[in-house]
């Protein structure tokens, strides 16, 4: 049953029926609600409660709830919560109580548990508009708050560790960065990242890994300072706000962190697990004035102490050398992206001949972008920092259609494309190939799909999906600067490729060095006994070349060949002429 509450407290508080011939299921039904009416006579600071009161607040003295002013002496957090309602409410009384509703905490005693309250009433003024009289219920609600407050806490907290979130941890991060600038002090902001937690996490399972992330956060909490502020930054990284932290404070902390992670194995449901952590930090603010600084700088330090060694740290420090390549990673980053925009990202052919008759077999297409000033940068200026940054993608799709457009034009001509690792995993670009292969009949058969030796290592089973794939539309597989990863000729067989590459690290000095020649011609006599042929790369003299035709290498490219050029060495074919996919960017 529900019950308007104001209409209630007015029925029972302002009845003229005394309170012993009122019904008797009436305070019972408030009881039984957690409710209890009131009026509270203003003038004289009285307040008279329904029957019902010690049943309700039974923990409260009646001397407590006789005044209103020791009343408001157990509200908590703010004591003077009710007299502002009802002064704000009595002001807008139109002659039947203007209403109110509040919430606040009470609390018995010093050592009592604090009890959350709902009020609502109505506040009735005099003819001057000054408050009168104020009647109305009282609701408990500790168990709806202790609901609210959870719900809090889980938005706020990471559910596995209790500890705050990433949002929540960012925000911590923020209030440092001010306080620190506002009071000209300094803090420590870390990042203490798992070591190996993917091969704990392969090795035992999603359970064992929980275990692990629990344990290393109880023993962080553990050795933190009054103030300081841990968090969930991620899967397998915890950062910690160090409050009043200097440089050399920040160095023994970590120490303490990094000892405390590795003293003890962890236990787990399968058993004990050995375990170290790396950390990466900054001071600030020293060297971040953003948290977005600081987290990234953080980041950075991590990394390189993983690199250096695992279960290390490292703080952040400045470094000319790394600033000056980040600058220019944001700037190529913007070419690249105007480039796309613009159209201005074109292509370089370098040609691949027979080793015995020198006569061009295909020619390798090659990133060249246009900059404004109207000169040309080169693939290892565009590459490495397109694939850094999360744009090999658009220019691996946009080199495709330039080069699909150029078979197009050139039906005599072979093509090879070289694709970024991230490619092989992009459903989109096989989308955009199919629809090129089935707008161009003819063109998959003259195209040859570079990958490097690097990308087949690392996933042989996916690779092997692609390889099939490409070779099921008739196109033609090359391993490119094959020797650098060593892949066995063993895994050349089941990937089913066409050709290898062999690395012109390998090729450029066989004519002076015995050890490279034997390389070399291993690499080509085991390739001709898989049916495999074979490019090197990088032939620099005619030496050189005469010696890999003696081996029976295939093919050979290099600057004794002539290296790439942005005119077509074919002809003057256009191929703005065919219909091309539009530009991505």
């Amino acid at each position: 049953m529900s019950v308007e509450p104001i209409s209630v407290a007015r029925d029972v508080v302002r009845s003229p029926v005394p309170a012993e011939s009122r019904p008797a299921d009436v305070s019972a039904i408030f009881a039984a609600l957690g409710q209890v009416t009131f009026v509270w006579d203003i003038a004289s600071d009285m307040l008279r409660w329904s029957e019902n009161v010690s049943s309700v607040l039974p923990n409260f003295s009646e001397a407590a709830l006789a005044r209103a002013g020791e009343f408001a002496g157990l509200i908590e957090p703010q004591r003077n919560v009710r007299i502002d309602a009802v002064m704000n409410a009595a002001a807008k009384d139109r002659g039947d109580g203007a209403l109110y509703q509040i919430e606040y905490g009470l609390r018995a005693s010093v050592a009592a548990p604090l009890v959350w309250i709902e009020e609502s009433g109505r506040c009735f003024a005099d003819a001057d508009g000054r408050p009168m009289r104020a009647e109305g219920i009282l609701r408990i609600s500790s168990e709806r708050h202790a609901r609210e407050e959870q719900l809090r806490r889980l938005s706020q907290h990471d559910s596995l560790t209790g500890e705050l979130n990433r949002t929540y941890l960012v925000a911590a991060l923020g209030e440092a960065m001010d306080e620190a600038s506002r009071f000209r002090s300094s803090f420590a902001f870390m990042l203490i990242g798992i070591d190996h937690l993917a091969q704990i996490n392969e090795a035992f399972g999603f359970d064992v890994a929980d275990d692990v992330i629990q344990e290393v956060s109880r023993r962080v909490r553990a050795r933190l300072r009054g103030g300081d502020v841990l968090g969930r930054f991620s899967g397998n990284k915890f950062g910690v706000i160090l409050k009043n932290c200097t440089g050399d404070d920040m160095q023994v902390a970590a120490e303490r962190f990094l000892a405390g992670i590795r003293k003890d194995i962890v236990p787990t449901k399968l058993g004990p697990v050995s375990l170290t952590a790396s950390i990466g930090a900054i001071n600030a603010p020293r060297y971040a004035r953003t948290p977005e600084e600081a987290m990234s700088r953080a980041q950075e330090a991590l990394q390189s102490a993983k690199t250096r060694r695992r279960g290390s740290f490292l703080a952040w420090r400045p470094n000319v050398e790394r600033e000056t390549q980040r600058r220019v990673n944001i700037r190529v980053t913007d070419e690249i992206v105007t480039a796309l925009n613009e159209r201005r990202i074109g292509m370089a052919f370098e040609p691949v001949v027979a080793t015995t008759s020198r006569k061009a077999a295909f020619y390798e297409c090659l990133v060249r972008m246009q900059r404004e000033d109207g000169e040309f940068s080169l693939a290892p200026d565009i590459v490495p920092v397109a694939e850094k940054l999360g744009l090999i993608r658009l220019v691996d799709h946009r080199v495709l259609e330039l080069v699909v457009a150029e078979l197009a034009a050139a039906p005599g001509v072979q093509m090879s494309l070289n694709i970024s690792p991230d490619t092989t995993m992009d459903p989109d670009w096989w989308s955009t190939i199919e629809s090129l292969f089935r707008a161009y009949p003819g063109v998959a058969e003259r195209l040859i799909v570079e990958i490097t030796e690097t990308v087949a290592i690392q996933d042989l089973d996916h690779v092997r999906g692609f390889v099939t794939r490409l070779k099921n539309f008739g196109s033609r597989i090359a391993i490119d600067d094959f020797g650098a990863g060593y892949t066995s000729f063993r895994n050349l067989r089941k990937l089913g490729v066409d050709i290898v590459k062999i690395d012109g690290v390998f090729v450029q000095n066989i004519a002076r060095s015995a050890d490279d020649r034997a390389f070399v011609q291993t690499m080509i006599d085991l390739a001709h006994r898989l049916d495999i042929e074979t490019v090197a790369e990088w032939v620099q003299d005619e030496a050189a070349a005469k010696l890999l035709q003696g081996w029976g290498c295939d093919y050979i490219q290099g600057r004794l060949i002539g290296l790439a050029s942005t005119e077509r060495p074919w002809g003057n074919a256009n191929p703005d002429s065919c219909p091309q996919a539009s530009a991505l960017g």
